[in-house]
Protein backbone atom coordinates (compact mmCIF):
# COMPACT_ATOMS: atom_id res chain seq x y z
CA UNK A 1 0.00 0.00 0.00
CA UNK A 2 2.23 3.59 -1.36
CA UNK A 3 2.33 5.91 1.56
CA UNK A 4 -0.38 8.50 2.15
CA UNK A 5 1.30 12.36 1.30
CA UNK A 6 2.95 13.72 3.86
CA UNK A 7 1.05 16.60 6.31
CA UNK A 8 4.03 18.59 6.26
CA UNK A 9 3.78 22.21 3.89
CA UNK A 10 7.36 21.44 3.42
CA UNK A 11 8.20 17.49 3.20
CA UNK A 12 11.17 16.50 5.13
CA UNK A 13 13.93 14.28 4.12
CA UNK A 14 13.70 10.96 5.11
CA UNK A 15 17.34 10.68 5.13
CA UNK A 16 17.94 11.22 8.93
CA UNK A 17 15.22 8.99 9.51
CA UNK A 18 16.47 6.18 7.42
CA UNK A 19 19.82 6.72 8.99
CA UNK A 20 18.66 6.87 12.48
CA UNK A 21 16.64 3.43 11.32
CA UNK A 22 19.69 1.80 9.85
CA UNK A 23 21.65 2.52 12.80
CA UNK A 24 19.40 0.34 15.40
CA UNK A 25 19.60 -2.68 12.61
CA UNK A 26 16.24 -2.31 10.30
CA UNK A 27 16.59 -4.12 7.32
CA UNK A 28 13.73 -2.08 5.78
CA UNK A 29 14.90 1.36 6.81
CA UNK A 30 14.29 3.38 3.49
CA UNK A 31 10.53 1.74 3.28
CA UNK A 32 9.76 2.10 7.01
CA UNK A 33 11.14 5.54 6.53
CA UNK A 34 8.17 6.34 3.87
CA UNK A 35 5.65 5.06 6.26
CA UNK A 36 6.47 7.44 9.31
CA UNK A 37 7.58 10.38 7.32
CA UNK A 38 3.77 9.86 5.54
CA UNK A 39 1.99 8.95 9.42
CA UNK A 40 3.43 11.97 11.05
CA UNK A 41 1.63 14.93 11.63
CA UNK A 42 4.54 17.35 12.95
CA UNK A 43 8.27 17.01 12.56
CA UNK A 44 7.92 17.09 16.37
CA UNK A 45 5.79 13.87 15.63
CA UNK A 46 8.37 12.31 13.36
CA UNK A 47 11.01 12.53 15.51
CA UNK A 48 9.31 10.85 18.45
CA UNK A 49 7.94 8.40 15.97
CA UNK A 50 11.57 7.10 14.78
CA UNK A 51 12.40 7.08 18.16
CA UNK A 52 9.90 4.58 19.32
CA UNK A 53 10.80 2.34 16.22
CA UNK A 54 14.70 2.76 16.15
CA UNK A 55 13.76 1.64 20.12
CA UNK A 56 12.01 -2.13 18.83
CA UNK A 57 8.76 -1.25 18.84
CA UNK A 58 7.03 -2.62 15.82
CA UNK A 59 6.17 -0.43 12.73
CA UNK A 60 2.65 -1.30 12.82
CA UNK A 61 1.89 0.44 16.40
CA UNK A 62 4.36 2.93 15.84
CA UNK A 63 2.05 4.45 12.67
CA UNK A 64 -1.11 2.44 14.16
CA UNK A 65 -1.91 0.35 11.33
CA UNK A 66 -1.17 -2.81 9.03
CA UNK A 67 -1.99 -3.68 5.50
CA UNK A 68 -3.33 -7.11 5.64
CA UNK A 69 -5.26 -8.38 2.63
CA UNK A 70 -5.45 -5.22 0.81
CA UNK A 71 -6.83 -3.33 3.82
CA UNK A 72 -5.40 -0.95 6.65
CA UNK A 73 -5.90 -2.36 9.72
CA UNK A 74 -5.70 -0.52 12.93
CA UNK A 75 -3.17 -1.80 15.34
CA UNK A 76 -3.00 -0.79 18.60
CA UNK A 77 -0.02 -0.95 20.70
CA UNK A 78 0.07 -4.24 22.29
CA UNK A 79 -2.21 -5.66 20.36
CA UNK A 80 -0.92 -8.76 18.39
CA UNK A 81 0.38 -7.71 14.44
CA UNK A 82 -1.40 -9.57 11.84
CA UNK A 83 1.09 -11.77 9.96
CA UNK A 84 0.94 -11.49 6.40
CA UNK A 85 1.16 -15.37 5.80
CA UNK A 86 -2.42 -15.74 7.27
CA UNK A 87 -4.22 -14.00 4.08
CA UNK A 88 -3.79 -17.44 2.84
CA UNK A 89 -6.11 -18.73 5.65
CA UNK A 90 -8.44 -15.48 4.61
CA UNK A 91 -8.52 -16.63 1.15
CA UNK A 92 -9.46 -20.01 1.67
CA UNK A 93 -12.24 -19.29 3.53
CA UNK A 94 -13.35 -16.97 1.00
CA UNK A 95 -13.49 -19.76 -1.25
CA UNK A 96 -15.36 -21.76 0.82
CA UNK A 97 -18.35 -19.00 1.56
CA UNK A 98 -18.53 -19.25 -2.50
CA UNK A 99 -22.56 -20.51 -2.89
CA UNK A 100 -23.39 -19.63 1.08
CA UNK A 101 -26.09 -16.46 1.00
CA UNK A 102 -26.20 -14.95 4.20
CA UNK A 103 -23.06 -16.87 6.19
CA UNK A 104 -22.40 -16.77 9.63
CA UNK A 105 -18.71 -15.89 10.33
CA UNK A 106 -16.98 -16.02 13.58
CA UNK A 107 -13.62 -14.80 14.41
CA UNK A 108 -12.08 -16.18 17.61
CA UNK A 109 -9.05 -15.20 18.75
CA UNK A 110 -9.70 -12.39 16.93
CA UNK A 111 -6.86 -10.01 18.08
CA UNK A 112 -7.33 -6.95 16.28
CA UNK A 113 -10.05 -8.09 13.55
CA UNK A 114 -8.06 -8.51 10.79
CA UNK A 115 -9.06 -11.66 9.84
CA UNK A 116 -12.72 -11.03 10.07
CA UNK A 117 -12.69 -7.71 8.46
CA UNK A 118 -10.58 -9.12 5.39
CA UNK A 119 -13.54 -11.77 5.12
CA UNK A 120 -16.17 -10.08 5.11
CA UNK A 121 -14.63 -7.53 2.36
CA UNK A 122 -13.58 -10.44 0.15
CA UNK A 123 -17.33 -11.77 0.44
CA UNK A 124 -17.79 -8.61 -0.35
CA UNK A 125 -22.13 -6.63 -0.48
CA UNK A 126 -23.03 -7.93 -4.19
CA UNK A 127 -23.63 -11.39 -3.36
CA UNK A 128 -26.82 -12.65 -2.17
CA UNK A 129 -27.97 -12.30 1.46
CA UNK A 130 -25.47 -10.43 4.23
CA UNK A 131 -22.44 -11.82 6.01
CA UNK A 132 -23.33 -12.07 9.75
CA UNK A 133 -19.95 -11.25 11.70
CA UNK A 134 -18.79 -12.03 14.91
CA UNK A 135 -15.29 -11.64 16.51
CA UNK A 136 -14.23 -12.58 20.34
CA UNK A 137 -11.18 -12.41 22.13
CA UNK A 138 -9.99 -12.33 25.48
CA UNK A 139 -7.71 -9.45 26.08
CA UNK A 140 -9.61 -5.73 26.27
CA UNK A 141 -7.01 -3.72 24.29
CA UNK A 142 -7.52 -6.04 21.50
CA UNK A 143 -11.27 -6.06 21.54
CA UNK A 144 -11.51 -2.01 21.75
CA UNK A 145 -9.00 -1.92 18.63
CA UNK A 146 -11.40 -4.87 16.82
CA UNK A 147 -14.77 -3.09 17.54
CA UNK A 148 -12.83 -0.07 15.69
CA UNK A 149 -12.10 -2.59 12.79
CA UNK A 150 -15.45 -4.30 12.33
CA UNK A 151 -17.81 -2.09 13.99
CA UNK A 152 -18.21 -0.50 9.79
CA UNK A 153 -18.49 -3.95 8.34
CA UNK A 154 -21.75 -4.51 10.94
CA UNK A 155 -19.15 -6.75 12.78
CA UNK A 156 -19.90 -7.26 16.98
CA UNK A 157 -16.85 -7.93 19.11
CA UNK A 158 -17.17 -9.92 22.58
CA UNK A 159 -14.56 -9.75 25.09
CA UNK A 160 -13.82 -13.36 26.82
CA UNK A 161 -12.53 -16.54 26.30
CA UNK A 162 -13.02 -18.40 23.18
CA UNK A 163 -16.58 -19.13 22.72
CA UNK A 164 -18.24 -17.78 26.46
CA UNK A 165 -18.86 -14.54 25.17
CA UNK A 166 -20.40 -15.09 21.56
CA UNK A 167 -24.27 -14.83 21.56
CA UNK A 168 -26.29 -18.43 22.68
CA UNK A 169 -28.20 -17.86 19.22
CA UNK A 170 -24.73 -18.79 16.93
CA UNK A 171 -24.58 -22.97 18.66
CA UNK A 172 -25.03 -24.97 15.44
CA UNK A 173 -25.35 -21.98 12.78
CA UNK A 174 -21.94 -20.43 12.47
CA UNK A 175 -20.44 -21.09 8.21
CA UNK A 176 -16.56 -20.71 8.64
CA UNK A 177 -15.11 -20.19 12.24
CA UNK A 178 -11.85 -18.77 11.86
CA UNK A 179 -9.62 -19.45 14.77
CA UNK A 180 -6.00 -17.61 14.61
CA UNK A 181 -4.92 -19.63 17.61
CA UNK A 182 -1.48 -19.00 19.37
CA UNK A 183 0.52 -22.41 18.16
CA UNK A 184 4.16 -21.59 19.21
CA UNK A 185 5.34 -24.01 21.93
CA UNK A 186 6.16 -22.24 24.95
CA UNK A 187 9.82 -23.26 25.20
CA UNK A 188 10.29 -21.26 21.45
CA UNK A 189 8.80 -17.93 22.93
CA UNK A 190 11.89 -16.99 23.91
CA UNK A 191 13.37 -17.73 20.35
CA UNK A 192 11.02 -14.91 18.87
CA UNK A 193 11.81 -11.83 17.47
CA UNK A 194 11.91 -8.95 20.05
CA UNK A 195 9.15 -7.05 18.25
CA UNK A 196 6.86 -10.40 18.99
CA UNK A 197 7.97 -11.61 22.40
CA UNK A 198 8.51 -7.96 23.73
CA UNK A 199 5.68 -5.87 22.46
CA UNK A 200 2.91 -8.29 21.79
CA UNK A 201 0.47 -10.00 24.30
CA UNK A 202 2.05 -13.49 25.54
CA UNK A 203 -1.68 -14.71 25.24
CA UNK A 204 -1.78 -14.39 21.21
CA UNK A 205 1.77 -16.61 21.37
CA UNK A 206 1.91 -18.97 23.62
CA UNK A 207 0.31 -22.20 22.48
CA UNK A 208 1.35 -24.05 25.72
CA UNK A 209 4.07 -27.20 25.88
CA UNK A 210 3.31 -28.36 22.10
CA UNK A 211 2.26 -25.23 20.65
CA UNK A 212 -1.33 -26.81 20.44
CA UNK A 213 -3.07 -26.51 23.92
CA UNK A 214 -5.51 -23.55 22.98
CA UNK A 215 -6.37 -25.65 19.51
CA UNK A 216 -6.99 -28.32 21.88
CA UNK A 217 -9.78 -26.29 23.50
CA UNK A 218 -11.59 -24.83 20.10
CA UNK A 219 -12.00 -28.22 18.76
CA UNK A 220 -13.49 -28.98 21.83
CA UNK A 221 -16.44 -26.71 21.26
CA UNK A 222 -16.76 -26.33 17.38
CA UNK A 223 -18.65 -29.13 16.69
CA UNK A 224 -21.75 -27.23 18.44
CA UNK A 225 -21.02 -24.08 17.03
CA UNK A 226 -20.43 -25.09 13.65
CA UNK A 227 -23.75 -25.89 11.21
CA UNK A 228 -23.46 -29.12 9.69
CA UNK A 229 -20.98 -28.53 6.93
CA UNK A 230 -19.46 -25.77 8.31
CA UNK A 231 -15.99 -24.94 8.32
CA UNK A 232 -13.41 -24.40 11.12
CA UNK A 233 -9.82 -22.94 9.64
CA UNK A 234 -6.58 -22.57 11.53
CA UNK A 235 -2.89 -22.16 10.91
CA UNK A 236 -0.50 -24.24 11.95
CA UNK A 237 3.30 -24.97 11.43
CA UNK A 238 4.83 -27.93 9.14
CA UNK A 239 6.10 -29.58 11.83
CA UNK A 240 3.04 -29.96 14.06
CA UNK A 241 0.57 -29.98 11.50
CA UNK A 242 0.01 -33.75 11.79
CA UNK A 243 -0.85 -33.61 15.13
CA UNK A 244 -2.99 -31.03 14.42
CA UNK A 245 -5.31 -33.31 11.71
CA UNK A 246 -5.29 -36.03 14.57
CA UNK A 247 -6.82 -33.88 17.33
CA UNK A 248 -9.19 -32.54 14.51
CA UNK A 249 -10.04 -35.74 13.95
CA UNK A 250 -10.67 -36.87 17.36
CA UNK A 251 -12.79 -34.10 17.65
CA UNK A 252 -15.13 -35.45 15.00
CA UNK A 253 -14.07 -33.30 12.31
CA UNK A 254 -13.09 -33.89 8.81
CA UNK A 255 -9.91 -32.05 8.06
CA UNK A 256 -6.82 -31.59 5.30
CA UNK A 257 -4.29 -29.58 4.86
CA UNK A 258 -3.75 -26.73 2.38
CA UNK A 259 -0.08 -24.97 2.05
CA UNK A 260 1.15 -21.81 0.05
CA UNK A 261 4.72 -21.95 -0.71
CA UNK A 262 4.26 -17.78 -1.70
CA UNK A 263 2.85 -16.84 1.73
CA UNK A 264 5.04 -19.75 3.80
CA UNK A 265 1.78 -20.69 5.14
CA UNK A 266 -0.03 -24.07 6.45
CA UNK A 267 -3.83 -24.00 7.39
CA UNK A 268 -5.96 -26.81 8.15
CA UNK A 269 -9.67 -27.00 6.63
CA UNK A 270 -11.75 -28.66 9.30
CA UNK A 271 -15.43 -29.58 8.25
CA UNK A 272 -18.68 -30.36 10.28
CA UNK A 273 -20.27 -33.50 8.98
CA UNK A 274 -23.80 -32.93 7.87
Amino acid sequence: MPPLPSPFHDSPSPAPVVEALRAAGCVFAEDEAALLVAAARTPDELTAMTARRAAGLPLEHVVGWAEFHGLRVSVDEGVFVPRRRTEFLVDRAAALLTGHPGPVVVDLCCGSGALGAALARAYGPERDGRLTLHAADIDPAAVRCARRNLAPLGGLVHRGDLYAPLPPGLRGRVTVLLANVPYVPTGDVALLPPEARVHEPRAALDGGPDGLDVLRHVLAGAPQWLAPGGHLLFETSERQADHALAATARAGLRARLAHSEDHEATVVLATRPD
